[in-house]
């Protein structure tokens, strides 16, 4: 029985095998397909530069990814590369399809090289596959660059950023670790990484802190809403307790008065409120309410 290693390697050995196309023979090919959808001219097309998929996939095996993965990714983009070819042009196939083959496999890498998704704009992505080799250029010279002086460089000959460029390379630097490794597991805690996260979210005791300190400025409030008489109030609740606050000359409008009207109401109103809640008992600062 074949296994799956017998199964690729026959499928390589037949892809190296195929012959070559004269540019007459692909040309006759590539408008059998454009003119008439011939599927087996689309076969013919497509075996024949098979090679060019694995020469190419060879180029991205640093990056840790099975090759057999990135040959049928450049599949897709030989298919791409075939649909969008133009016969009548005066250029081969295979460098036409150069570059949808390539592009096909650097989406490929950038979607699974790590679980944190990286390099989405064309000049990360530019950064992505030419930081290392770049990085080892400069390496070689005599003289030993400081980090700074290698990402400014780097800045320069791709068009980012010297950030980005430190981003990519520490990105570059690491693996991806995942939050449920255990630690110390000599000494049996059981314990994860994601355990000593420090959230940014409040506390529990924060949380209800602020829900009693809500209830009470709200108890507080109503009460001193009460020493007002009611235009006061639709004026004051208009203006200060509302998502979207009411103008000056929309209140005028709506009550017959002109806007300054409005704002001496609102300020005596505010002043009649503090002189309320100042007659509590309480610990609540009423320049609080009349600052907001």
């Amino acid at each position: 029985m074949k296994t799956q290693a017998d199964i690729d390697r026959g499928f390589l050995n037949k892809a190296m095998s195929a012959p070559y196309l004269s540019r007459e023979e692909e040309r006759e090919l590539a408008l059998l397909w454009k003119e008439k959808q011939d599927q087996e001219a689309m076969h013919c097309i497509a075996q024949a530069h098979m090679r060019l998929v694995i020469s190419m996939s060879a180029k991205f095996r640093h990056y840790g990814l099975p090759i057999v993965d990135l040959i049928q990714e450049g599949n897709i983009g030989l298919m791409e590369a075939i649909t969008r070819f133009d016969p009548e042009r005066d250029v081969r196939f295979s460098t036409y399809a150069g570059w949808w083959i390539r592009a096909s496999m650097q989406d490929y890498v950038l979607r699974n090289w790590s679980i944190v998704r990286g390099g989405t704009s064309s000049a990360q992505k530019a950064l992505f596959f030419n930081l290392r080799r770049l990085r080892s250029r400069m390496a070689q010279g005599e003289e030993r660059l400081s980090d700074d002086t290698v990402y400014q460089e780097i800045a320069l000959a791709i068009g980012v950023s010297q950030a980005d460029v430190a981003w990519m390379d520490s990105r570059l630097s690491g693996n991806d670790q995942s939050l449920n490794i255990h630690v110390n597991e000599a000494e049996g805690t059981g314990q994860e990484r994601q355990d000593f996260l420090v959230s940014a979210d409040p506390t529990p005791d924060v949380i209800v802190g602020d829900y009693i300190d809500g209830e009470r400025r709200s108890h507080w409030i109503n009460k001193a809403l009460d020493s007002l008489n009611d235009r006061e109030k639709y004026i004051i609740k208009s203006r200060k307790l509302c998502d979207e606050c009411a103008t000056l000359e929309e209140l005028g409008r709506e009550l017959g008065i002109s806007k300054e009207r409005v704002r001496q109401i609102e300020n005596r109103s505010l002043e009649k409120m503090k002189q309320a809640l100042l007659s509590m008992k309480s610990d609540f600062n009423a320049d609080l309410f009349t600052s907001a």
